[in-house]
């Protein structure tokens, strides 16, 4: 019993050398897998409908519920959307790859073999004599069983593991913010080709009520050709406007249906018609943003959040790329049991352990780390500019945005009083014609004048709820 005891004891300690050294890796990983204390206080993957203030920000702005609806619709079916958050998973699958280089490796291990050393070797001359198992000598063609557990891992002594984790943790946070980017565009663009069609729509109306008119002043003047008030010029240049507003209709119409393919597109659904609201671009809804923008808001902006991590990342890169300079330890291990016959593999003699420790150290052609490192600098500067250019970029679209808002709505007053005196000026010349006190070239002058005037207010209108939209970009969106 105590030749038992004494023969098991080294087995039992090579298990609680191995446990200790695993147990101390792990304590050491769960150190080293904290947050770093350079990491910036955006480390936190935010929400991925965050915004500048809310995230149903776009509901918020954008009222009407037929696009609201719409809205919904592209942002559960837009394939652009569905590739970016494809782009996430395979930046947190990065993640868990530098965070797995920090952590010891273990793994099993089998094997079985047969190996003959010759005679006049010294393997075989000493164990041609060697007795290896109850007084038996070593055979000469000698089996090999084993079993047991491998680990090795590396030390980050120097961060390099610990800067690729953090690379790849600020580049999924870039890929994060990318994806709402690709969100808050889609909102925006959708906006936009929703009030292209809202202002088509409204041209229609403007057209047909024209075209009312015309018909009208042309059978006012068939009226007076039979009476002799009128020659047969007159009814052609009638029928010619008549006929030219019937085809800009058409036109309108091909353009409609243009924009329907568009916001389908954005839906990622080929359904038609595409359901909107048909009542007067008057009585829409205007969104309106502050025209007093705080600067603060611009960081909000996932471009340029995107361009942040992306140098965070780059800075991480560049530690990495200087740790390659230094010496690298590593610590191998293994704990198993090995016996030449299968049937001794459980007995405690058995048992085999070792323990190594290594430092390697780069000394001579280190070319190819001076060139990663020198690699990792020029992407950091580049990282850098892009950063600092997409606040330039930022800061010019608002600036840009608010302009256009203050110059469209003077414009909008202007195009309003243009086209009450046009519509008024219609009436009159319709009322002088009749009374023989006006041409009819005056009528067909102060027609065309008055729809060109009124398709023009709605076009200054389009503008002002496309400039909205496009400052819900410019702003970051959500």
């Amino acid at each position: 019993m105590r030749e038992s005891l004494h023969l098991s004891w080294p087995f039992f300690s090579a298990c609680i050398s191995f446990v200790t050294l695993f147990c101390t890796s792990c304590e050491d990983f769960r150190r080293f897998g904290k947050k770093s204390p350079t990491s910036p206080s955006a480390a936190q993957a935010p929400d991925k409908t965050a915004s500048f203030t809310g995230v149903s920000q776009w509901r918020r702005h954008f009222t009407d519920p037929h696009l609201q609806s719409l809205t919904d619709k592209a942002l559960e079916n837009n394939r652009d959307l569905k590739i970016a958050l494809q782009r996430i998973e395979m930046a947190k699958a990065q993640i868990t790859a530098a965070r797995s280089a920090l952590a010891p490796k273990v793994s099993g291990t089998a094997g079985a073999g047969l190996q003959r050393f010759g005679l006049y070797t010294m393997d075989g001359a000493g164990n041609s004599t060697s007795p290896i198992y109850d007084g038996r000598i070593i055979p000469r063609d000698l089996q090999d069983y084993s079993v047991g557990l491998q680990s090795s891992w590396e030390l980050d002594i120097w961060g390099k593991l610990r800067s690729k984790r953090s690379s790849a943790t600020a580049r999924m946070l870039a890929t994060v913010e990318g994806r709402n980017l690709v969100q808050t565009q889609l909102i925006s663009e959708l906006a936009t080709a929703y009030y292209e069609l809202v202002a088509l729509d409204a041209e229609i109306i403007n057209i047909d009520e024209t075209i009312k008119l015309q018909k009208d002043a042309l059978e006012t003047v068939q009226i007076q050709k039979q009476a002799g008030a009128a020659n047969e010029l007159a009814i052609q240049q009638f029928e010619a406007l008549l006929y030219n507003l019937q085809g800009m209709r058409l036109d309108t119409q091909q353009q409609i249906v243009q924009q329907e393919g568009v916001i389908c597109s954005l839906l990622g659904d080929p359904k038609r018609p595409v359901m909107r609201n048909r009542t007067s671009l008057h009585d829409a809804h205007l969104p309106q943003l502050s025209s007093s923008v705080p600067a603060d808001l611009l960081k909000n902006r996932p471009d340029i959040r995107r361009a942040e991590f992306e140098l965070v990342a780059a800075k991480a890169d560049v530690k990495a790329a200087r740790a390659a300079f230094l010496p690298s330890v590593s610590i191998n291990g293994v704990l198993g049991l090995q016996a030449f016959r299968s049937n001794l593999l459980l007995n405690a003699h058995s048992a085999t352990y070792s323990a190594v420790g290594g430092l390697v150290a780069p000394l001579i052609n280190r070319r190819a780390i001076q060139a990663e490192f020198d690699h990792a600098n020029a992407q950091q500067l580049e990282a850098l500019n892009a950063y600092q250019q997409s606040i330039v970029n930022g800061y010019v679209e608002v600036h840009n945005q608010l302009a256009f808002i203050r110059i469209l709505k003077d414009l909008q007053a202007l195009k309003s009083k243009e086209v009450q005196i046009l519509i008024g000026s219609v009436s009159t010349a319709t009322d002088l014609f009749r009374t023989r006190r006006a041409t009819y070239l005056e009528v067909l002058n102060a027609q065309q004048n008055a729809l060109k005037a009124r398709l023009q207010l709605i076009g200054v209108m389009k503008r002002q709820f496309q400039v909205q939209a496009n400052l819900y970009r410019a702003l970051g969106g959500g």
